[in-house]
């Protein structure tokens, strides 16, 4: 062999060596990665576990908090429309009192009317007797 081919023998083994501590090293970096990030994430696990477990109490609460209040708002509108009923009720009671009020005083009024027609034909009645009466006796 020639010396040449020695020297370019040894940069390819050299070349090779440095390949080999460079993957090495590379290989030693990506675990001590993914060691970090396996920690990482174990802490967020560790973090966000208790605040999911938050968000899923709030979630309940709150779909509890909407049925309760969809129950309410039935319950009011019950008691409104009740309300409501027992108030047109009341209204028609009262109309009907006020309308069988006003009919009877009409009534009444129609009856003191008679009356008051009945006095004034007698009354012209009796003025024009006196004065047939006092034509009589003018001589």
């Amino acid at each position: 062999m020639s010396t040449w081919a020695t020297v370019f023998l040894g940069v390819i083994a050299v070349t090779t060596l440095l390949t080999a501590i460079t993957q090495i090293v590379l290989l030693l970096a990506a675990a001590r990665l993914v060691r970090r990030i396996t920690t990482l994430v174990d802490d967020l696990d560790r973090e966000i576990r208790p605040i999911i477990g938050h968000i899923s109490n709030i979630a309940r609460d709150a779909s509890r908090v909407a049925t309760l209040a969809v129950a309410q708002v039935e319950r009011a509108d019950q008691v409104l429309a009740d309300a409501v009923a027992k108030v047109e009720e009341t209204l028609a009671s009262v109309q009907t009192m006020i309308v069988n009020t006003l009919r009877e005083g009409n009534a009444l009024m129609a009856g003191f009317r008679a009356v008051m027609a009945a006095i004034r034909a007698f009354q012209g009645r009796q003025g024009r007797r006196r004065s047939d009466d006092d034509d009589a006796l003018f001589i």
